[in-house]
């Protein structure tokens, strides 16, 4: 019998998103001149009353100047910006679906994204406007068709600033009745063959997640009382949800960081009096270590979740003892929109390894690789079921049919248990996705860029994980090409040769290791269990060495 959340359900609103984000009544009660995106140095600003009017201005410049329709795309690639959610929330009152994508792509990773989506429109900044232009251009988009966003909004001939296209006066009516069950965003996720997915997210499943928090850990903070620091990505789904969607719902502050670094984010919090922070592991590895972090007030944080990987319990009582702050881990995924677990505040410490518990209004089990369910504390891969699981892969059924069953359970493709105090624990993936800070990283992708390669006649990629860093780094297990002898030196080649044809996050940080040939199975599949055995094998040795 599938366990049922232990938080009490709630209804969902049958609308969409700009409905729910501006039309339906706030039970917040924070007022339409609260503050809800403020940038790093304060110098710009938006308020819940002008985040409406610009949206729905920009969703009036797509209406009236690109004739957009119900359904049509719209890419935005960019680093986080105070303008990010202009652009998502004009486009979803005009009746688009937002693709973000990721601003480390390289020409033609986005236009894979923008070819596959079918957008007709890419937003972005002026630092990334020559990979934008070029990847449209291999894409097919119409010239014109590119604009953007940000602080810089001097004139370029090869595109124009959202602000300088925005007509208050010009406005229509939405162009069609937009329903929950419509695609509100395309969340582009790497598969095991190395080309990325579309995640189908509905209005529905958005609304439901910014709930879902709201009505289990969300009366931990206020509008009135908390400020957010937004560290992650908005590209990706955990900081779309969490740091654009559910600030603007609950009055929420959120002071905008376009990229991490520790003593611009230690001088933010200071700055601000930030309170509460979402973080991947190495954020707080990098809190907790940095040599420098002690000269800044860091007094007004109170709350980290951190999620993309596990914690251990001496990290986080060290930062616990350090700063003063609670630290819980929530668990989820692209295809839930994304969280399905999160620890309760009051649990912070009694409960550190597991992921929390389920959210309401879902249902999940373990099930044993013959498609059993499991019983507690009986190690299976972990199916979930609610509003916030997606609709599928874009265009791809099969994928969405092995993904989803006809029950409407997701298949999560982690391993784990249930403990007898309705936690969840996850321990292990089923899937070969690499996963660097919370990133997917697909090892075929990888291995089939390095088989290109003039120094490597055979290769295989696996994820090994960093105590240090608190995430799973690339490796490579390589064979040389005849006459080139296996040294540091053609490592290091190699790892450079990679480095110029791969967005930052794929890169081979877990190094690389020689080997006379890569093991695999008679119908030529390569044994991935064999060189994580050799790589376990190799950690052990560094240690004993280390201690030596």
């Amino acid at each position: 019998m599938p366990t049922a959340s232990s938080w009490p359900s709630f209804d969902i609103p049958t609308v969409d998103l700009w409905n729910f984000m501006f039309e339906s009544p706030r039970d917040c009660g924070f007022p339409e001149d609260k503050v809800i995106y403020r940038s790093l140095d304060d110098t710009k600003r938006y308020t819940y009353a002008e985040v409406k009017a610009t949206s729905k201005a920009f969703g009036n410049t797509l209406l009236n100047g690109w004739n957009w329709q119900k359904g049509d795309v719209l890419c935005v690639f960019s680093p986080n910006d105070v303008d990010y959610a202009l652009i998502v929330h004009g486009t979803l009152y005009a009746g688009g679906i937002i693709a973000p994508a990721n601003p480390g792509y390289g020409a033609k990773d986005l236009a894979f994204m923008l070819k596959n989506s079918g957008a007709r429109v890419i937003v972005t900044q002026k630092a990334l406007l020559g990979v934008a232009v070029e990847a449209a251009a291999l894409a097919g988009l119409l010239k014109g068709n590119v604009v953007l966003l940000g602080e810089d909004e001097s004139h370029s001939p090869e595109a124009t600033h959202f602000k300088q296209l925005l007509k208050p006066d010009q406005q229509r009516e939405r162009p069609c009745k937009i329903e929950g069950k419509d695609l509100a965003f395309l969340a582009y996720s790497s598969g095991t063959t190395g080309l990325p997915k579309g995640v189908m997210l509905t209005h529905t499943n958005i609304i439901a997640n910014v709930l879902q928090v709201k009505h289990s850990v969300g009366h931990n903070y206020s509008w009135d009382k908390d400020k957010i620091l937004g560290i992650l990505p908005f590209f990706h789904i955990y900081g779309l949800t969490t740091l654009l969607n559910q600030p603007l719902h609950r009055g929420l502050e959120v002071v905008v960081m376009p990229q991490f670094n520790l003593d611009a984010f230690c001088t933010a919090v200071q700055r601000h009096k930030t309170t509460f922070l979402y973080v991947a592991p190495p954020v707080i590895v990098q809190l907790s270590r940095g040599p420098n972090v002690h000269k800044y007030d860091l007094s007004s944080l109170r709350m980290l979740t951190s999620g993309a990987a596990p914690l251990t319990k001496e990290l986080v009582s060290f930062v616990h003892r350090k700063f003063d702050i609670k630290v819980n881990q929530a668990y989820g995924l692209s295809e839930t929109s994304p969280m399905t677990h999160t620890l309760p505040w009051e649990e912070w410490w009694s409960s550190v390894g597991s992921v929390g518990k389920l959210f309401p209004n879902m249902t999940a089990m373990y099930v044993s690789e013959d498609g059993k369910e499991v019983q507690a504390g009986e190690t299976g891969e972990l199916w979930v079921k609610g509003p916030n699981v997606f609709k599928g892969y874009w265009r791809n059924e099969e994928a969405t049919k092995n993904a989803i069953t006809p029950e409407g359970f997701f298949k999560t493709g982690d391993v784990g248990f249930q403990g007898n105090d309705h936690n969840f624990y996850i321990t292990d993936r089923m899937k070969e996705l690499i996963k660097w800070n919370g990133f997917q990283v697909a090892p075929a992708e990888l291995e089939g860029l390095l088989l290109d390669s003039p120094l490597v006649s055979d290769v295989a990629v696996i994820g090994v994980h960093s105590e240090e860093q608190h995430t799973e780094l690339p490796r490579a297990y390589i064979v040389p090409v005849e006459g080139h002898k296996p040294s540091e030196k053609l490592g290091q080649e190699i790892v450079a040769w990679l480095d110029e044809r791969v967005a930052y996050y794929k890169k081979l940080r877990g190094g690389v290791r020689f080997v006379d040939e890569i093991p695999k199975s008679q119908a030529g599949k390569i044994l991935r269990r064999i060189l994580k055995g050799l790589a376990e094998e190799e950690g052990k040795k560094e240690k004993r060495q280390a201690k030596l």
